[in-house]
């Protein structure tokens, strides 16, 4: 017969295993995205190049709102605005008096940002494999099922409550690394807030292709 102390052991290993599961990062994610139709938050961003040469830091401000509708705007050290309205994305800057406008297309689904307010697209979209704790956070590292991916892979780190920090390697070898903080979970957002109109006198530049190609929002 077992000892006491093996056969406790025993009783406790499928708890412990539970608790560890709960832990995840996956779970991590699922729980704070759960009931999430809208969330607003503020970020501060860096790149490093391929030769760790490391860019100035910007701040800013997002905005995400099921299905697919997104609002990153950089205020530091300069201004840029993106919008992407369910049919097309605009980026203004103002430094440039220029707007870019193309179609809002699947590759915006591709992002992971919008997994966060459509856990649908997690496993559809993505492979996702657990990364272990590092600097306090468990991770979640993703790559994109794409054929032609925007980025060789990205990492969500979660602490017990929300996303952290999110890093991306793209196909030139840059490391984008992005932290959060700040979230408001189901804010009440203007409707004002995922539509763009380019101010009068700036240089409106992009190759529209039919609607027949756009990812349209479905209501």
């Amino acid at each position: 017969m077992p000892s006491m102390r093996l056969l406790a052991l025993s009783l406790l290993l499928p708890f412990c295993l539970a608790a560890h599961a709960a832990d995840s990062a996956r779970a991590r994610m699922e729980a704070f995205s759960k009931g999430l139709r809208s969330v607003t938050a503020q970020f501060s961003q860096t790149v490093t190049d391929a030769n760790d040469r490391r860019g100035d830091e910007s701040r800013g401000t997002l905005s995400l709102e099921a299905p697919r509708q997104f609002r990153w705007e950089t205020t530091q050290p300069y201004q840029q605005t993106i919008v992407a309205d369910g049919r097309r994305v605009w980026i203004y800057e103002p430094d440039l008096q220029q707007v870019s406008v193309r179609n809002q297309s699947s590759e915006e689904a591709h992002s992971p940002l919008t997994v966060l307010t459509d856990l649908s697209q997690l496993d559809s979209q993505f492979n996702a494999a657990e990364g272990g704790e590092r600097e306090g956070l468990a991770w979640l590292k993703l790559t994109s099922k794409a054929k032609e991916p925007e980025f060789e892979y990205a990492e969500l780190g979660f602490d017990a409550t929300s996303l952290v920090r999110m890093r991306f390697r793209d196909q030139l070898g840059n490391t984008t690394e992005i932290r959060f903080a700040d979230w408001k979970r189901n804010a009440n957002l203007p409707a004002a807030t995922f539509k763009f109109t380019p101010p009068e006198g700036v240089d409106v530049i992009g190759d529209l292709k039919p609607d027949a190609d756009v990812y349209p929002i479905k209501d």
